[in-house]
């Protein structure tokens, strides 16, 4: 998908031919224009990358998650309210249709 040789400040220049078969593989119709301003595009995010790589993170430590937040969601019990599945389906406004709750329709 790269053409060897074709550089811009150390990197690999993006051609019309890759962003074609990025769009196949992404099931995209392109027309030309489009296809060149992708070509750019992408270009231009790939030196932003490149410009990241440059930082000096040796004394940043990996951080793997965005916040010091853990899952806090409660375990699952199983509680019985002392009210039945027949009592449920009586409450609903359609009654049941083959051991299923019928209910008015939405749309």
């Amino acid at each position: 998908m790269y053409s060897e040789g074709d550089t811009i400040e150390g990197m690999t220049k993006i051609s019309t031919k890759d962003v074609q078969a990025l769009a196949q593989l992404s099931a995209l119709r392109l027309d030309d224009s489009e296809t060149e301003s992708l070509a750019a595009d992408i270009e231009r995010i790939l030196e932003y990358f490149e410009l990241l790589g440059e930082i000096d993170t040796d004394d940043v430590s990996p951080t793997y998650y965005g916040t010091d937040l853990v899952n806090v969601s409660a375990d699952d019990e199983v509680s019985v309210q002392g009210i039945s599945r027949e009592a449920l389906i009586g409450l609903s406004e359609g009654g049941s249709v083959a051991h299923q709750v019928k209910v008015p329709k939405v749309l």
